[in-house]
């Protein structure tokens, strides 16, 4: 018979609900009551239950088999296997791996009861280690993995987290993406919400199985979907996806009945490479680590005997409901101020690991940025919403590829003030970049952060990289390419609900084949004085697609006077890029010859894959070129951009802003 572990003194079940009149679900966690915090176990089971929410988890394995909500039995895909559900992954490959890389879904192997009360219960789910016996040969992920589920009294929902280690003198891996999934009952959870403005019901799986496939691997022409709205639309996961610092609500609603099911971050400590990384959504994903818009270079690498250890989370499983009369949609109302309640409560006080620190064991930064930069202003300005940050000491910009340690984040008011909370004990860099102003910040002195330390930087200044007076520009230094041109997609391959969204509008699928319908004989040219980048400056400079199916090179001009040239000056050419995919930015200077050997080239870089996946930025990148004066000459002169790879329509470079200055002292 199962056995049932409940707090000391208290009842399995309340004999009665309170007399309050509560017309859902979600209402009995307004009011905050409900009954102790009960587990049962069993040989092969272990359920968590607060009265409001049940939640089924296979033993010792830690799949979560079901999650009983009011009325709905199982809010997860019953008909899936049990190990299908809900589940934590990882991406990985290692040195004398068997597979050499892959997907490994994460199996415990011992079961443990952290944590019991009435008022919480944590449970554990352990996956060890071991190399096969006799051989150095190994299959599995060499980490120690500790998953974690905590229920709370009262409490509509349930808390996860997870806790990887590497003992020193393991071999070499490295993890491309760890995700926590929830498969939901597709028949009830149709409808999508990402953000204010993402959200709709989705296309059913069996629409996108029947589909057309087009040139990206995701991608599916809705040709015959279950609902006729669907038909004719474009669909794709990457339409959904969004910056890490924006992602802290996402979830499904069920219309009948009327249920929310979401995920909330309140901390996104444990996320790699900064705010303004980007994640995939779908499928009810908790990605806290992933390189879909960076590429490899995020990957978490460790080298061989190298020991780590990381938290994950905890992150929230919401579940909310209204009554038949509401509209369904308020569920995302409801649901984003749980997301401020649970920002308000982080670090959270529940956890049982250690390996989580408390409010009193972190610390606080605090300071002002201000900018010097005396060809714009001769006074110190403020570094109004800049983005500034602790992660691990690195070089400037060294955050946006980190991934093995912890970032948090702040955005600086009108006057450049910050401070930073609820940071972990540990060494750190400070990090800030600035909307305006090229290049990264980096404090000159790495922080010890101690539990409780509350410390003040006073006024910092940041000098970007400047010397001499701008002579023109393109674009706008916010580290996006939201500023350019962004064409109207093939009618053929839209999505209605981008439809008439312009902020959005990047999302649209094939919108770098537009170039070719753009420009199908010749580049793009680009007239200083005369032209608007927000008209005249694609959003990308890809490939042009000629005979055969083929693409060919391209390169841009950008036609440019010069009153005086000082032949023995120097100017200064400075390229900052928003994203880069297998793609080699050439500059020339007067010279068409494109057999000629460049004044500069970037090599071959990049691996974002934003192109293609609806991004419009990936990872910064700042370049400078010194361009001698004997390159120039008196009148117009013409600047030839080459983006020289062309083996695939999806290598490419976004811009972020161009600047052209004089020799220092010209002004």
């Amino acid at each position: 018979m199962p056995s049932e572990v409940s707090g000391q003194g208290s009842h399995t079940r309340p004999l009665h609900w309170p007399t309050t009149r509560v017309n859902s679900v979600a209402d009995r966690f307004k009011h905050g009551v409900g009954p102790p915090v009960t587990l049962t176990l069993s040989r092969k089971k272990a359920v968590l239950d607060n009265g409001i929410l049940q939640v089924t988890f296979s033993v010792p394995e830690g799949f979560i088999i079901s999650i009983k909500f009011g009325a709905v039995k199982n809010v997860l895909e019953a008909r899936n296997r049990r190990s299908n559900r809900g589940y934590w992954d990882v991406v990985w490959k290692g040195e004398g791996a068997v597979r050499q890389n892959g997907t490994e879904r994460l199996v415990g192997r011992r079961f443990k009861l952290v944590k019991r009360d009435e008022n919480a219960t944590e449970i554990s789910f352990v996956s060890k280690w071991r190399t096969w016996k006799g051989s150095h040969k190994f299959s599995r992920l060499p980490m120690n993995v500790d998953r974690r589920y905590t229920m709370l009294r009262g409490c509509s929902g349930f808390y996860s987290y997870a806790i990887f280690k590497r003992e020193e003198g393991w071999p070499a891996t490295n993890i491309t993406q760890i995700r926590a999934l929830y498969k939901l009952q597709r028949s009830k959870f149709r409808y999508m919400a990402v953000s204010d403005e993402i959200q709709r019901i989705m296309p059913m799986p069996k629409d996108r199985k029947f589909g057309q496939l087009l040139k990206y691997p995701e991608a599916v022409l809705l040709t015959n979907a279950t609902n006729p709205d669907h038909r004719g639309e474009e669909d794709d996961k990457y339409q959904y996806s969004c910056e890490t610092k924006d992602c802290k609500l996402h979830g499904w609603i069920s219309f009948d009945p009327p249920i929310g099911f979401w995920v909330i971050t309140a901390s996104n400590e444990f996320h790699s490479a900064g705010p303004s990384s980007k994640n995939s959504l779908l499928m009810l994903v908790q990605p806290p680590s992933s390189t879909h818009y960076a590429g490899k270079v995020v990957e978490m690498r460790f080298a061989k005997r190298e020991p780590w250890r990381k938290v994950f989370g905890p992150y929230f499983v919401y579940l909310n409901s209204v009554s038949a009369r509401e509209d369904p949609r308020a569920l995302w109302a409801k649901a984003k101020r749980q997301m401020v309640e649970e920002a308000g409560k982080w670090p959270y006080h529940f956890p049982a690991s250690k390996n989580f620190p408390k409010r009193h064991e972190r610390g606080s930064v605090k300071g002002a940025l201000l900018v010097s930069d005396r060809y714009v202003n001769q006074t110190l300005m403020p570094a109004s919403s800049a983005w500034i940050g602790l992660a691990s000491p690195g070089k400037e910009g060294s955050w946006q590829t980190e991934s093995k340690g912890y970032q948090f984040w702040a955005h600086s008011d009108h006057r450049g003030r910050f401070r930073i909370k609820s940071i972990r004990e540990g060494n750190y860099s400070l990090y800030a970049w600035v909307p305006g102003f090229i290049g990264d910040y980096k404090y000159d002195h790495n922080l010890t952060i101690a539990p409780g330390c509350r410390i003040d930087l006073g006024l910092l200044v940041y000098k970007p990289p400047r010397n001499g007076p701008t002579l023109w520009e393109i674009g706008v230094p916010d580290r996006t390419a939201a500023e350019f041109f962004l064409p109207e997609p093939n009618p053929k391959l839209s999505n209605r609900l981008f439809q008439h969204d312009n902020i959005n509008k990047f999302r649209k699928y094939g919108l770098w084949e537009r170039y070719t319908d753009l420009y199908p004989d010749h580049d793009l040219v680009y007239t200083i004085g005369v032209s608007n980048y927000q008209k005249d400056w694609f959003f990308a400079q890809v490939p042009r697609l000629i005979r055969n199916m083929t693409h060919h090179r391209t390169t841009w001009l950008v036609i440019f006077f010069l009153e005086y040239v000082h032949q023995e000056g120097t100017c200064t050419l400075q390229l900052a890029l928003a994203s880069a995919t297998l793609s080699e930015l050439q500059v020339r200077f007067n010279n068409p010859d494109l057999r000629s050997h460049p004044r500069f080239t970037t090599k071959l870089i990049g691996r974002d894959n934003v192109i293609a996946r609806h991004g419009i930025h990936g990872l910064y990148w700042l370049f400078t070129v010194q361009v001698h004066g004997s390159w120039l000459r008196h009148g117009n002169n013409t600047l030839f951009l080459t983006q020289s790879r062309d083996s695939s329509p999806f290598q490419g470079i976004m811009y972020d802003y161009i600047r052209f200055k004089g020799p220092r002292g010209a002004d």
